[in-house]
């Protein structure tokens, strides 16, 4: 399997933040996390075994507390979907989703989702990636620790099965006018608008999106396909 070397990027699929964890998430990671994750083991991830079926297969990076991503999962029950976080309150939290919406199409890998995609999948396996609402690292001297950026886009691509799509997010503008040029300089993508495309109807409104939109604040869609 091709692997892509990120080391001197200075990527990696999170950021530094701390967050309360509630006796219900970690009663959910403890509990859940066994019947709901993708198992630990470094190994290519077999996902018509893991989901007893052979279906299109998408990867969300960083689900936050997995609200919209469990809403995605059920709206789609023909997709599976594998969701990488590391924060372990946004894990408990999606469990607890899967657990209440009885979910079979959606798996969760507590993980770097540069390492996953590097370690546990295989070239062109993927139908789509998501990535909303990553941290935008506002401050110029932090750009560089920004997920999106063309070594991991390269990377991104090359897991995309030919016609699979990128849809990343954001309601920071410089940010996504950053994405808009490094997924455009992708010679394996092709935008799927002339610049941001609108909000597709799988892509649910998050509180915090809705309560920005009503005051006024941007949200920009790139959706990607792979050539």
């Amino acid at each position: 399997m091709s692997e892509v070397d990120l080391r001197n990027a200075h990527i990696r699929s999170f950021g530094t933040r701390r967050g309360h964890l509630s006796q219900a998430q970690r009663d959910a990671h403890e509990t859940l996390l066994p019947r709901h994750g993708v198992p630990d083991e470094p190994a290519l991830i077999d996902a018509s075994g893991l989901f007893g079926r052979t279906a299109p297969l998408v990867l969300e990076i960083g689900f936050g507390m997995g609200h919209t991503t469990a809403e995605i999962a059920q709206a789609r029950p023909d997709t599976d979907f594998i969701g990488v976080e590391v924060y372990t309150p946004g894990v408990g939290s999606l469990l607890k989703h899967i657990e209440q919406r009885a979910l079979t199409n959606l798996r969760i890998i507590q993980a770097d989702a540069v390492n996953v995609l590097n370690q546990r999948i295989a070239p062109a396996t993927l139908a789509g990636v998501h990535v909303y609402f990553p941290d935008p690292w506002p401050k110029a001297r932090h750009h560089k620790r920004r997920l999106i950026q063309p070594p991991f886009v390269k990377l991104l691509a090359s897991r995309l099965t030919p016609g699979g799509y990128l849809h990343c997010a954001t309601d920071w503008q410089p940010y996504a006018e950053q994405m808009l040029e490094v997924l455009s300089a992708e010679p394996d993508l092709q935008n799927t608008a002339t610049d941001y495309a609108p909000r597709p109807d799988w892509r649910p409104l998050t509180k915090f999106e809705n309560r920005g939109l009503k005051l006024g604040h941007g949200v920009w869609d790139l959706i990607f396909a792979r050539r």
